[in-house]
């Protein structure tokens, strides 16, 4: 039977011969994400060829508590998500976790893909013992900003300035990934 408009995609872990799937939902999504927030010839200049590269030495590398997943429809990557010990400075990267990335094709968008994606990148750092997940979004991004604030991800008040052709800032967002004893 096929998917219909409102049926998640399957999501499992990636291989290394995913790499180049990924790397193309990559470049797409950010092209049409963040267009009118990034520079257009910056993301003109994104290369799958490059980013097919980063991914299948970052899957090859198999760092025990990061995972990318991808998302699948019909045979096709549609989406991926990656998470692992936190990259912030202030943070214990042995207690905080973060979401690197999910990214779905446009087509994608509001199918349920994302929150599938995002569910089980916490859920894998929640089972590699990170008890706080962090993740970062442009805060021009009001989609994807409804989006984390939608599934119970806060705004801590953490910002942080990244160049991506220009000087944009990033806003952190963080949740709680296991209950914490009060004894």
């Amino acid at each position: 039977m096929p998917a219909s408009p409102a049926d998640p995609p399957a999501v499992r872990d990636a291989r290394i011969s995913d790499a180049r799937g990924i790397a193309h939902v990559h470049v797409v999504a950010w092209r049409a994400a963040y267009a009118g927030q990034l520079p257009d010839r910056y993301l003109r200049k994104l290369s799958v060829e490059e980013r097919t590269r980063s991914w299948r030495s970052r899957i090859a590398a198999k760092r025990i508590v990061e995972t990318v997943l991808v998302a699948e429809r019909d045979g096709a990557i549609v989406g991926f998500a990656s998470g692992g010990p936190t990259r912030d400075k202030g943070d214990d990267p042995r207690r905080v976790g973060e979401i690197y990335a999910v990214y779905l094709l446009p087509e994608e968008w509001g199918r349920g893909g994302g929150r599938t994606l995002l569910e089980r990148a916490v859920t894998a750092l929640s089972a590699a013992g990170f008890e706080d997940a962090s993740l970062w979004v442009l805060e021009t991004n009001a989609r994807a900003r409804g989006f984390y604030e939608h599934e119970g991800w806060r705004h801590d008040g953490a910002t942080k300035q990244e160049r991506f052709g220009e000087r944009v800032t990033e806003v952190r967002y963080r949740r709680p990934l296991a209950l914490r004893s009060t004894g």
